[in-house]
């Protein structure tokens, strides 16, 4: 029998080098079409970015028109600006992350295509489920963040302003004065942090599936879950109680509801376990009958 002739080790390292420069050409041309993509998102972005930031502000200006005839401290629902440039900076950092949401499905999609070809078809269709379901539960936090935690958390901070805040004989008056900056800032943390906290139970699910972690063991933590829920909060919302709680509330629901789904995942792995040991039993018994 011939013996395969070694090949040369100059050649071997060429074409370790010439695979490798491969790899970093497809990871170039995956990041200029993601570039190109946020850049067009922007762009588009940029051109609505008054609407967006109206859109953005509805519900603080939905709660203070309703609030202002029973409230004269509000005054009226106008935001203002400091310095000059405030405005194109606001619009121009509304505009990045308009355009990074509008490109996202463009951007996971050319990662997904550099990652995909290493990965077997089981495993490329699971990815795509968890890309899918990833970013519903993204929208998802967001969205709830939008519609229930936004006007509430504003209510609640514009009963602040009152005209008679009185101290001793003294009385002065405290009033809203809104800039565009600020608000920006304000809503934009509680939307990307609604947003992540969503993704809790899939995280746990994938950890689950992993054999990470277990219903018994996320049960076992739960006391200290609830003091890092209060942590988390306390780290991605503006710095008021009611913000924190209107966070906190939901991570732990979360969590349990995690809780939940590790329990259905970890009772089908076990029962999967013990069914293949006792098919191994069974061949052992059979084995030793025939001998």
């Amino acid at each position: 029998m011939a013996e395969e002739t070694p090949q040369p080790a100059k050649k071997v390292l060429y074409e370790g080098r010439m695979a490798f420069a491969e790899h970093i050409r497809e990871l170039r041309q995956r990041l200029r079409y993601s570039v190109i993509a946020l850049a067009a998102g922007f762009a588009v972005s940029l051109k609505f970015s008054e609407e967006i930031f109206v859109l953005l502000a509805q519900p603080l200006l939905t709660r203070w028109e309703t609030m202002q005839p029973d409230n004269e401290a509000l005054g009226d629902s106008s935001f203002y600006f400091a310095g000059l440039i405030d405005p194109f900076w606001t619009y121009f950092s509304l505009a990045f992350w308009a355009g990074i949401f509008v490109s996202s499905p463009v951007i996971f999609y050319q990662l997904w295509k550099f990652i995909a070809p290493g990965l077997y078809k089981k495993e490329r269709l699971w990815g795509i489920v968890f890309a899918m379901v990833s970013a519903l539960l993204f929208a998802g936090g967001a969205l709830f963040c939008y519609t229930m935690v936004l006007p509430a958390v504003c209510e609640f901070l514009l009963n602040y302003a009152t005209n008679s805040l009185s101290v001793g004989d003294s009385q002065v008056g405290l009033r809203p004065l809104l800039g565009m900056r600020e608000y920006l800032d304000f809503a934009k943390k509680l939307l990307i942090g609604f947003g992540l906290i969503f993704e809790l139970p899939l995280v746990i699910t994938v950890m689950a599936f992993a054999g990470l972690v277990t219903h018994r063991s996320l049960w076992k933590f739960n006391r200290w879950a609830t003091l890092l829920a209060f942590l988390v909060a306390a780290a991605l919302t503006p710095p008021d109680i009611y913000s924190q709680l209107f966070m906190a509330g939901p991570l732990i629901v979360l969590y349990n509801i995690s809780i939940i789904l590790a329990f259905f995942i970890t009772i089908a792995k076990e029962r999967k376990a013990r069914a293949l040991a006792s098919d191994d039993n069974d061949n052992d018994n059979d084995n030793d009958n025939g001998s």
